[in-house]
């Protein structure tokens, strides 16, 4: 049976042969969702846990659906992804968390676009957001980075008529001119872009918008616009000497050395900042130049720029980082491999100038850091007076942030700009000022991980969608399956979730890290198995629902807060959440709505830690008058398919 749940008036399907909804209240879909932190982390909404728990069942194809469905950049995720999901998963609360990115890769190795496998196979594991429309529309989409692409390839399997527009030379965006080589495989992504070209999407090179095009012939010629054009524009420092040769944005050197153009980079090379691009400048310094054979003539990089493919680590590199180390905004799998690499981190070091000689960079001078943030956590450094100190080198790098440039747009555009100077969009549809012309991604909400953009182009797809043709989404329902109680042979009650650690994802021996030698490497069959194994099943949550009618309820007996390996089950009583909820006021239910506490001598309530919940399920097992409940939930068109990842529940 089917029952409304949600304001949206989504239908959540129950999976049981009784009439279990009699006389109880029906689960809140929000909070179900927000119980399953992965998935909910997950920009594009990734069933993470469902397709880690496949590859632990080793349904290998089975786990690429559900990996692939939702994100059009699945296998270029599977190396550069910057994993929220493992950010959000329970698992890092006993340990450490799910190696998800290092799976994801696994199953695309296997079934993705970097497989032996045909387009035409590969169709089949994609998601259709809609129908195709019955009258198809013309969309120009305006750059090839992970909105862009996202956006196309959504638009053409809606049917429309798709064409993308890119000033540089070859399609993929930053993801091509500012993520190296070594950790993004060219033809890998060239892959990614194919399978879009596949779909009918037809690419323009070498076309910049307001010099070859200008807006208003795309608004004549297209149904809709989408801007996608990102960040491509490095911040410059205002400091003395940041106009001295030798001086290079990261954005710049990291877009010259990807394209292969030739750039005049020192023996000593300084990076300023602390995020993921600056050691993606630093570690490539290092990698930038050098010989195989220590007898060999050193290139000249002005001339020869076959210098990109180094075989040593050469260049004194150093990072000069505001932060201290526990504040740095780089992923710990960035700081670990640049360590690794012999990139050096000068913390707590702030840039005061630059010092030249002869109009060339001679030395960086640092001053110490006294804080960076504020009280209210907001960027706000104070340097040290007097504390200056030195650094020499004959290049330095600025990796400090970009900004969008917006002059494509031309003058009268209509279009309006923030005051950081991105692209002003509706963040529910991603639609601009004028109409027709939507945008999402880096030039919308400044720079921002590459998922993220892949969200906002499915999103902007389908609103320029409704545009054209007017049409909207159903809510999709949600099933939920009641399951039987596990028991004390369920492998999470047994415990054996404590002895299974997180295993090391591989790299490449730091020797042969050259520029396009990938230090990633792809997770073995057994280790990705056993990885698997680690999943805590999220999305099957412990529901307590007493029923008068059905003799459910609470007796208070505490076997429930007496077995839970966890400690995460309280019984209270009402009176100690009385007083507490006049001390807290207002104290919230999980779907927000203000809890009301009666003043009762007897009256007790169950309080349970969701972020310590392993979904054991001894709890509803030892309960005498079933008041709970082990309950999973999915998406409609997961049902089947979560059912095989479940097999030990």
């Amino acid at each position: 049976m089917s029952r409304r749940l949600d304001q949206e008036n989504a239908p959540v399907i129950l999976d049981t042969a009784t009439d279990w909804w009699s006389g109880r209240d029906a689960q809140n879909p929000d909070y179900l969702k927000s119980n399953f932190p992965c998935r909910a982390a997950c920009p594009v909404g990734t069933n993470a846990g469902g397709y880690v728990s496949l590859i632990a069942q080793g349904r290998y194809e089975e786990a690429y659906l559900l990996a692939r469905s939702p994100n059009p950049l699945a296998s270029i995720c599977g190396r550069i992804c910057a994993h929220p999901c493992e950010s959000a998963c329970r698992r890092k609360d006993i340990d450490q968390p799910i190696a998800i990115r290092a799976l994801k890769r696994f199953v695309t190795e296997r079934f993705g676009v970097e497989s032996a496998r045909k387009f035409d196979e590969i169709d089949r594991s994609v998601e259709r957001p809609r129908p195709p429309a019955e009258k198809p529309g013309r969309v120009a989409v305006i750059g090839s980075g992970p909105a862009g692409l996202a956006c196309a390839h959504d638009l053409a399997l809606m049917g429309h008529h798709v064409e993308i527009f890119e000033a540089a030379p070859i399609a993929g965006g930053m993801m091509r001119l500012g993520i190296p080589e070594y950790r993004l495989p060219r033809d890998l992504l060239q892959a990614e872009v194919d399978y879009v070209a596949h779909l009918g999407v037809k690419f323009h090179f070498n076309c910049e918008i307001g010099r070859d095009v200008s807006m208003e012939d795309l608004l004549r010629k297209f149904g809709a616009v989408f801007i996608g054009a990102g960040c491509r524009k490095g911040r410059g420092l205002g400091i003395p000497g940041a106009e001295l040769k030798g001086v290079v944005t990261a954005v710049d050197f990291l877009l010259q050395a990807n394209l292969g153009i030739p750039t005049e980079i020192g023996e000593r090379v300084v990076v300023i900042g602390g995020g993921s691009v600056a050691y993606d400048a630093a570690r490539s310094a290092r990698r930038y130049g050098g010989t195989s054979e220590p007898d060999e003539e050193h290139h000249n990089l002005a001339i020869d720029a076959a210098t990109l493919a180094a075989k040593v680590l050469k260049r004194d590199v150093k990072m000069v980082v505001m932060e201290s180390r526990a504040e740095m905004p780089a992923d710990p799998q960035d700081i670990e491999e640049g360590h690794e690499e012999g990139v050096t981190v000068l913390n707590r070091r702030g840039p005061h100038a630059i010092i030249g000689k002869n109009g060339k960079v001679e030395a960086l001078q640092t001053l110490d850091v006294e804080r960076v943030f504020d009280e209210m956590k907001r960027f706000s450094p104070v340097m040290i007076p007097g504390t200056e100190k030195s650094i020499p080198c004959d290049t330095v790098i600025l990796a400090v942030g970009q900004v969008a440039d917006l002059e494509f747009l031309g003058d009268g555009h209509g279009i309006e700009v923030t005051p950081r100077r991105t692209v002003s969009v509706d963040t529910k549809t991603l639609a601009t000022s004028r109409p027709g012309v939507f945008a999402g991604g880096d030039v919308a909400f400044g720079p921002r991980v590459v998922i993220s953009a892949v969200a906002d182009g499915r999103l902007a797809a389908k609103s320029i969608d409704t545009y054209l043709t007017g049409r909207k989404d159903v809510p999709a329902p949600l099933r939920v399956r009641v399951f039987e109680t596990h028991g004390y042979d369920h492998p999470f009650a047994r415990g054996d979730y404590e002895a299974i650690s997180r295993r090391p994802v591989p790299k490449a021996e730091v020797h042969r890290r050259t520029m396009e030698e990938e230090v990633e490497l792809v997770i073995s069959e057994r280790e990705a198995r056993i990885e698997g194994e680690r999943c805590l099943h999220c999305w099957v949550n412990t529901i307590f629902d007493s029923s008068a009618m059905q003799g459910s309820e609470c007796i208070q007996c505490g076997g429930c807060v007496d077995v839970c390996p966890e400690e995460c089950i309280d019984l209270v009583s009402l009176l100690k959440l009385e007083q507490a909820e006049k001390a807290l006021s207002p104290m919230r239910l999980p779907n927000g709505a203000p809890l009301e506490v009666l003043n009762s001598s007897s009256g007790a309530m169950l309080l349970k830690d969701e972020t310590a919940c392993i979904r054991c399920g001894l709890c509803a097992r030892r309960c005498p008058v079933g008041l709970i409940t082990m309950q999973a939930f999915y998406r409609e068109g997961e049902y089947q398919i979560m059912q095989m990842a479940e097999h030990v529940l």
